[in-house]
């Protein structure tokens, strides 16, 4: 008797076992069965149903900005570039006005009124400095030339 032993049907399996399949085998990256819509997208024609004609809100609702805020910080970027000294001054004068309304109001942008008060003092600060100086070497040069002839 020829004793012949069966022969694997897939040459790199060991005999007796079946190749690996999935039991949920997935679409290709990137394709959905037609069954399937991604979520959020409709179907093409079909509209969306709103409750009393309102639109879904997305994200948390943010409390809306004060308005002296966005003007303390616009006004410390001039400060810092376009009219220095005088924007800076609204810029503080502003930014104080807007903080005060937000702890009253419990409305955004206290970071926006912080950062037009802090640029708004370093340029005030800076000029202040720098008149300092200027009149300083001036007084300094002023009483160092002494003229004397022999």
């Amino acid at each position: 008797m020829s004793e012949q032993s069966p022969t694997p049907q897939d040459p790199g399996q060991p005999y007796g076992q079946q190749p690996y399949q999935p039991q949920n085998p997935q679409p290709p990256y990137g394709q959905q069965p037609y069954a399937q819509q991604p979520y959020g997208v409709q179907p093409y024609g079909v509209q969306p149903q709103y409750s009393a004609g309102y639109a879904p809100q997305y994200g948390a609702p943010t409390a809306p900005n004060n308005s002296l805020a966005v003007v303390a910080l616009v006004a410390g970027i001039c400060g810092f570039t376009v009219v220095p000294f005088i924007g800076s001054i609204v810029a503080v004068i502003t930014g104080h006005m807007a903080r005060k309304q937000i702890r009253q109001t419990g409305e955004g942008g206290d970071g926006m009124a912080v950062a037009g008060l802090v640029m708004g003092w370093i340029v005030i600060a800076l000029t202040i400095l720098g008149t300092l100086a200027f009149f300083l070497f001036f007084a300094a040069v002023a009483t160092s030339s002494s003229v004397t002839t022999y």
